[in-house]
């Protein structure tokens, strides 16, 4: 009996999220592209499967050695998918390094908007105290 193997990954490819089919039929491996747009939810990706399943283009089989499947612990699995879903921890050192300079920059632009938003109240509260002084002293 032939073992077919078949998986979705949304993933972002810039400026669309993408779909990528992929599944394995014996020793062939196949793979069809499905462009969303916005980032779909997961109710609208599997009717989306449902409803045009016979229209996906898959690509030539492309013959190549069958993944050697062994069985997973159950721990390490678990620790695997803990891993993956850890925010931060994706990327190079060199792209972890940029997107802490992006959030120090970040927080200095919200700092200092803050302060010259407070300064700008500031002047327009002492610019009214001294209207409303100069309408009391009268002419």
């Amino acid at each position: 009996m032939e073992k077919i193997v078949c998986s979705l990954t949304v993933l972002f490819e810039d400026p669309f999220w993408i779909g990528l089919y992929e599944r394995r039929c014996g020793a062939g491996y196949e793979a069809a592209k499905i462009v969303f747009g916005a980032e779909p939810k997961d109710p609208a990706v599997y009717a989306f499967l449902l409803e045009n399943w016979g229209r996906l283009r898959f690509s030539p089989p492309v013959s190549g050695a069958q993944d050697a499947e062994k069985a997973v612990n159950p721990k390490r699995l678990r620790r695997m998918a803990a891993r993956a879903v850890q925010p931060g921890r994706t990327g190079t050192k060199a792209q972890q390094a940029m997107q802490l300079m992006h959030e120090q920059a970040k927080l200095q632009r919200k700092n200092s908007a803050r302060e010259e938003r407070e300064a700008e109240a500031q002047r327009r509260y002492t610019l009214r105290r001294a209207k409303q002084k100069e309408k009391r002293r009268g002419h």
